[in-house]
Parts: structure tokens; sequence; C-alpha cells
């Protein structure tokens, strides 16, 4: 055994595949303390309210959160099979692998692990992103990966992507993904404002608010859906072929989407309907007669035969 466990420290290492994106865990950090520093102050909240704020904050952290994480996410557009594939170009050697291709909306992984790792004397285990935003340039990231030879699917299937191929997939899903990414950021923008709205006596622009939200969130979820008017290639990997579907980004989406709809339309609804429920629903203002007599504070008593000479507001206080 040598003194660096047999790595040479001056020379460049292998490179290892990348695990969760750093944005996304941000993301998802962020507001998971946001959502235990809630948790932490809630003792404090006394009666039945505690429940209704638990409820309530949580689920709007949820839907905020659902909103940014799925921008960093590579869940859209999902597909991986296990296959016996080319290595090397130009090579007859031949791995077991498993290949999994994650489209985003800013651009896409190529996985590639081997079955086992070790194979052919080399670690086989391969996390590829390849970008395609407005101000950056695909076909010079594809140039690259040619240039770091990197394995034969990897090539394959990001070749498939790039604007000279007759798929025709880089347009759309560059399109679909930039519109879907611009209309979950207007979504984002309105659910803080139904957030603000919601805590003044504001109930009715805050359901409307949520409603708009809503109808981004699925605005999103249409534009990214467009990539299905593309006829999709055929990725043929050695002895098994690659049929990619809708990720898990994609359908929390539209959960949330349609989520965010039938809370803004009963906000609406209770609104016009029931608004001393909303205002109850949402102050939780109304008084307890029980829970003061139980703690022995003072009890407010309305005297109707008072209402008819007195303020409408006057009230007599008793001690019980």
């Amino acid at each position: 055994m040598t003194l660096w466990n047999g790595v040479l420290p001056f020379y460049p290492q292998q490179q290892h595949a990348a695990g969760l994106s750093v944005p996304l865990l941000i993301v998802i950090v962020v507001f998971c303390a946001l959502a235990g520093s809630f948790l932490l102050i809630l003792p404090g909240i006394r009666g039945h309210s505690r429940w209704f704020w638990l409820v309530r904050v949580l689920l709007s952290l949820f839907i905020g959160g659902e909103i940014v994480a799925v921008h960093f996410s590579g869940e859209w557009f999902v597909g991986s099979v296990w296959t016996n594939t080319s290595y090397k170009a130009f090579s007859t050697e031949r791995v077991q692998a498993r290949v999994g291709l994650n489209v985003g909306l800013v651009g896409f992984n190529v996985t590639l692990r081997g079955t086992p790792v070790k194979q052919l004397n080399e670690t086989i285990d391969y996390n590829e992103q390849f970008t395609w935003r407005l101000d950056e340039d695909y076909h010079l990231e594809y140039v690259r990966a040619l240039e770091r030879g990197l394995p034969d699917p990897v090539l394959y299937l990001a070749e498939k992507f790039t604007p000279r191929s007759p798929c025709g997939l880089y347009r759309q899903y560059q399109l679909a993904g930039h519109y879907a990414a611009a209309t979950l950021w207007v979504a984002f923008c309105f659910w803080v404002l139904s957030n603000a709205l919601l805590s003044m006596p504001a109930p009715l622009y805050g359901g409307l608010a949520l409603l708009v939200t809503g109808a981004f969130a699925l605005f999103s979820v249409f534009s990214f859906a467009s990539i299905s008017s593309v006829p999709l290639c055929q990725f043929r990997l050695g002895s098994a072929a690659l049929t990619p579907g809708y990720g898990v980004s994609f359908w929390l989406t539209l959960a949330t989407g349609i989520l965010c709809l039938l809370l803004g339309g009963a906000v609406v609804l209770l609104h016009y309907a029931w608004p001393r429920a909303l205002r109850v629903v949402l102050d939780q203002n109304a008084p307890d007669c029980g829970s003061q007599a139980r703690a022995g504070s003072p009890l407010l008593l309305s005297n109707p035969l008072h209402q008819q000479f007195a303020p409408p507001d006057f009230k007599t206080t008793t001690k019980l």
C-alpha cells in the first residue's frame, strides 16, 4: 500500500458520476428549513387554530417549493434500459450497463452505470449533463464530449439532440423547456402574492392569485407537453431500445396546478357564498365561549334589549 493508496495526486483523476443537482439541493434545504422553523414555533399557537396553521403553512410551502424545485429537476421526461452495448466507438468491446435519459427544462442528463461497475479494467459510472439554454451553444458542448472520449452510449444519445440531427428534438425541447420555465416563474410570483393577500383582509384577491398560480403551472405543463408533437426517434442501444416517458416533475407540476385551482376556487366560492365562514377559516377570530369559561377569563355576552338604545358593539362583561 502506497502513501496515497495507489492514487497519484499530481495527475488528473477519474471523474465520478454526479449525484443530486446542487441548485435543486439548495431549494430543498431552504424550504425544509422554513418548514422546520415553523414547526418549532407551532407549540406556541394555542387551541384548534394550531392545526389550521399547520396545514395552511405546510401546504403553501409545498406549493412554492415544488414550483421552484422543478426548474432544476431533470425528471420531466425520463427513461432507462438495461442493455448489452458497445463501450467505445470503433471497438468490439461490449459492456453490461444501465443507460438512463433524464430531460429537464434547461438540458438533459445521460447516465451510464455498468453492472457490475468494474468492467474492462475501468469504472463505468457516468452522469453527463448537456444544456440548451438560449445563451449557450449546445453544439460546442457536444464537440467537447467528443474530445473527451466519452462512452459510445452517452455520445449516441447526445447526438440525437444536436441541432443538425434529423430527429428534430433539439429545437422543440429547447423552446418547450424555455416557455415552461418562464411560466413557472410567473406562477411563483403569483404564489408569493397570494400568500401576502391571504394574510391581509383581502381573501378574494388571494383566491384569485391562487387561481392564476394554478393556471400558469398548468400552462408550463402544456408547454412541455408540446414535445409530443415531435415524432420521437427510436433510441437503439445495443440489444435494447430506450423508450422515455413523462417523469415525476411533470406529473407533480400537473397535480400542483390542479391543487392551486381547487384551493383558489374554494376561497372565491366561500367569499361569495359564506363570507363569515371564510373569515373564520382564514382569521380564526371566532370567540370560543367554552374555552373562555374553562379558563376563568371574562365572558363577553351581548344583551339584545340594550341593542335598541346602545351602539351595536356595546357588550356587558360578566366575570364567571
